[in-house]
């Protein structure tokens, strides 16, 4: 049986999944429009690594 601290980080990360899933084609058209500023794909990116800062922070407390 798995710890429940890993079955929550496992029900958001299958969460944060679905929300990225359904929000990709309006963050990709955000990021790529030619009115845009030059740094939003960075900010994604940014975005991307925060988020896996977060969960690796929270993994290896709960260990």
């Amino acid at each position: 049986m798995q710890p429940k601290n890993t079955v929550n980080t496992q029900r958001l990360l299958i969460l944060l999944l679905l929300v990225a899933y359904v929000f990709s084609p309006t963050v990709f058209n955000w990021m790529v429009s030619p009115n845009g500023v030059w740094y939003r794909p960075f900010l994604v990116w940014l975005l991307v690594i925060v988020i896996a800062y977060l969960f690796q922070g929270r993994s290896q407390n709960g260990q």
